[in-house]
């Protein structure tokens, strides 16, 4: 599957934000569903990301059911 790439214009976004922004996601809710039940990666780490909120910047990647995404 292609990298989604998505072009950051702020300092930050949130990762809850980051999910439903990109439409992988239904809903500010679901997304913070999958963030807690730990489906979400942060930078090929093997422990998942559980902040809802955490700053995602550009240079970082995120991992979620297959989908990977390059913050630029």
């Amino acid at each position: 599957m292609e990298p989604i790439k998505f072009e950051l214009k702020t300092e930050y976004i949130e990762l809850i934000k980051l999910l439903k922004l990109l439409r992988l996601v239904e809903s500010g809710g679901q997304a913070k569903m999958v963030v807690e039940e730990g489906l979400v990666f942060r930078n090929e780490e093997k422990e998942p990301e559980l902040r809802k909120r955490a700053k995602i910047r550009k240079g970082e990647n995120i991992s979620f059911q297959g989908h990977i995404i390059q913050v630029r």
